[in-house]
């Protein structure tokens, strides 16, 4: 949250299921901050996006919704030039991740070898967790159900509604695990935020 408020964000609504109330009582109001915060309250679980919907009174245009199990040093402020410059409706931060074949792929047809790359690594992009929206698009978002942020994607895609990714090549990890989590904790001292 500190760091968002190095960005200049200054209105927070932050999704509580399980133990919110010690969320509640730790991050208060955010007048100690300067900034506002309240609280969504999930009974059952409504997904990323879903919990969104029940956001009635958003104060700003463009919306970034972040999973709150990440760490990463994000450039948030080049995140939000680079989703106004390409005129996006959604952005959704990528990871590169590579997958390299340790022998020659071969293209074939017929069982005929048409080309070959030897020793290939190939590129692929995950789904970071962090999203930048503009708010008309929540208009999409379903009321009071499971919605997830793949989802919302789907249908503008479906739509064909602007979304774009934003591959990053900072440091990025998500601490949903034990192992991630106590690898977090070591790399924090060295990370440049």
């Amino acid at each position: 949250i500190n760091r968002l408020i190095s960005y200049g964000i200054d209105d927070f609504w932050i999704s509580v299921g399980y133990l919110g109330d010690q969320i509640k009582k730790y991050l208060g109001n955010g007048n100690d901050r300067n900034i506002n915060i309240e609280y969504v309250t999930e009974n059952k679980p409504l997904g990323t996006i879903g919990a969104v919907s029940k956001i009635k009174n958003f104060k700003h245009d463009y919306v970034l919704v972040t999973n709150s199990d990440i760490l990463t040093n994000l450039n948030y402020e080049n995140f939000f030039e680079d989703f106004i410059n390409k005129d996006a409706d959604m952005s959704v931060v990528t990871i590169p991740y590579n997958v390299e074949i340790p022998y020659a792929v071969m293209d074939t047809r017929d069982n005929e070898v048409l080309s070959f790359i030897e020793k290939p690594t190939y590129t692929y992009y995950s789904n970071g967790g962090i999203y930048l929206i503009k708010k008309s698009v929540l208009n999409y978002i379903p009321k009071n159900k499971f919605f997830n942020s793949t989802d919302l994607m789907e249908l503008l895609i479906d739509k064909n509604i602007k979304l774009i990714s934003y591959p990053i090549h900072n440091y990025w990890i998500d601490i949903g695990s034990h192992k991630d989590f106590n690898r977090a904790e070591n790399d924090i001292k060295q990370i440049k935020f």
